[in-house]
């Protein structure tokens, strides 16, 4: 059986010489999950060396240097054997996406329909959601930008002729404006139907209610 540990790129190592802690990270919304701190025996034994040493020198003072050296060794392997018992005791709540290799929370992150990540298979009624406020947001800005006359038209006369130019001068027209701004043709005249009297859209040849055609 190998002897490696196993872990993913997602952890902080919070250890001291007092003892050790790990928190482990979601790669994708950033909640992490913090081990509870467990005091180390072999910091606490070399602190006591080290004030030992502190005090009176001499005989203590080598016993520290002696349990410095020691410690490395030891503190190591505690540390390892930690830091092995904390990623099992995480590892259930994380899980690896095997399209983007992020190690994603359960909770959040993870669609369990998909077997993917969020980021790789996010949750269809949530898109779907966030794309209907999208595009409500996108109505008002484009309803609050609309010009007065362009609401009224949109509202009661949607199927009025809006002309570009003036049909006398030919000059451009930037609104829907009822005079030509240029030479102050008529724009908007109503027409009637000769023979039922229909109103007629602006330039029409035939009546849309009886078919007659129209003179000028």
């Amino acid at each position: 059986m190998s002897s490696a540990i196993e872990f993913g790129g997602n952890y902080n190592d919070l250890s001291t010489d007092r003892g050790f802690q790990f928190e482990f990270i979601c790669q994708r919304c950033g909640t992490g999950l913090r081990t509870q701190f467990k005091a180390s025996a072999v910091g606490t034994m070399s602190s006591i060396l080290d004030t030992a040493g502190g005090l009176f020198g001499g005989i203590f003072g080598q016993a520290s240097n002696v349990g410095e050296k020691v410690r490395d060794a030891a503190w190591e392997k505690a540390h390892d054997k930690a830091f092995q018992a904390a990623w099992e005791e995480i590892k259930p709540m994380f899980v690896q996406c095997p399209r983007c290799s992020s190690w994603v929370c359960r909770k959040s992150c993870w669609n369990t329909k998909r077997g993917l990540c969020k980021e790789c298979a996010p949750d269809l009624g949530v898109e779907m959601s966030a794309a209907q406020a999208s595009r409500s947001v996108e109505e008002v800005w484009a309803h609050a930008a609309m010009a007065e006359e362009d609401k009224k038209l949109a509202k009661e006369n949607w199927r009025e002729t809006i002309r570009a130019s003036c049909p006398k001068c030919e000059a451009p027209l930037a609104t829907n404006a009822k005079f030509c701004p240029e030479c102050g043709e008529k724009l908007k005249g109503t027409a009637f139907c000769t023979e039922c009297g229909a109103k007629l859209n602006p330039g029409a040849k035939f009546c849309a209610e009886c078919g007659a055609k129209q003179t000028e």
